[in-house]
């Protein structure tokens, strides 16, 4: 628990909002509720272990503050996230209303464990430690099995590393949410063009085959869109594109959009983990990630 100031404000509490929910705990040494609320709130705040903030402000000593947040009666408590207050409650509370409270927006235990599991892991990816990398992810999907990003990188890279039996494990709890999200539906793109691969696996032979088409009609759209497949279930990731983009330049509309589709699974597969960077600023973006999606944007809007 922490005193917060006009001079302090900034830092204790926008600035830390930014990184864990600070519950700010507007009181004044006369109050009698708020002396019933605050141990309840530091109790909570321990149990809690780091999963919020509480501040202490005194409305009386920090007028301006209070004037900021409208504050009409003491006890009041307002929650920030991200720099913005999200939620409130005034009055002296019990404990389990405000651990209610709490519990609509804190995230839990689970959450940030698998959270500091994906940063570990990405980290590890980084030395170039797979094996550590997958042992985190896999951690923080069984600790957090609704949280779909680390999901997506645990199986993407199961996939890497071809282990595609366990890929398909590892997914089958969130098959069914594919088709309303980007980034869990370019997961699927992939693991059916690795089906399709496996059912006729002589690169070569299908290679020479898919030239020949091509040769005989730039527009044998089926056979430009196999290769595509083909190439992403071999991880050649370009090339794909590559392909699908001699589709689109010829016909944006084929098959449902299904080029352009394809296209932009594969750049959600490609996108690295994005850096952490101080807020307000915007990571730089991959470099071929970004040559790709103008290329895309060039083709599409012309």
């Amino acid at each position: 628990m922490i005193d917060v100031t006009v001079e302090n404000f900034e830092t204790e509490v926008i600035a830390a909002s930014m990184e864990v929910p600070v519950l700010v705990d507007f009181w004044a040494p006369w109050c009698g509720p708020c002396k019933s609320l605050g141990p309840i709130l530091e109790k909570l705040e321990t149990e809690y272990a780091g999963r919020f903030k509480l501040v202490k402000i005194d409305s009386d000593q920090e007028q301006q503050i209070a004037a900021m947040f409208g504050i009409r009666s003491i006890p009041t408590c307002v929650l920030l996230m991200k720099g913005q207050p999200v939620d409130g409650f005034m009055g002296a509370q019990p404990e389990g209303q405000v651990r209610a409270f709490l519990d609509k927006h804190v995230p839990s235990a689970d959450e940030l464990l698998a959270e500091a599991e994906e940063e570990a892991a990405q980290e590890a990816l980084e030395d170039g430690d797979t094996d550590t990398a997958l042992e985190k992810l896999q951690h923080a999907v069984a600790t957090d099995p609704a949280n779909d990003d680390a999901r997506f990188d645990y199986v993407k890279l199961l996939l890497q590393l071809g282990r595609v039996d366990d890929a398909k494990v590892a997914f089958a709890p969130v098959i069914a949410k594919a088709t309303g999200s980007r980034r869990l539906g370019a997961l699927k793109v992939w693991m059916d063009a690795i089906d399709a691969v496996d059912a006729a696996p002589d690169d070569a032979a299908a290679e020479a085959e898919f030239a020949a088409k091509i040769a005989a009609s730039k527009r044998d759209f089926d056979a430009r869109f196999a290769r595509a497949r083909r190439l992403i279930a071999r991880q050649r990731w370009t090339d794909a594109m590559d392909e699908l983009l001699e589709i689109l330049m010829r016909d944006k509309a084929w098959n449902d959009e299904a080029a352009r589709k394809t296209y932009v699974a594969v750049l959600e597969i490609i996108e690295p983990p994005r850096a952490k960077v101080a807020e307000g600023q915007i990571p730089p973006e991959d470099p071929v990630v970004a040559t790709y999606r103008r290329r895309l944007s060039s083709v599409v809007l012309s």
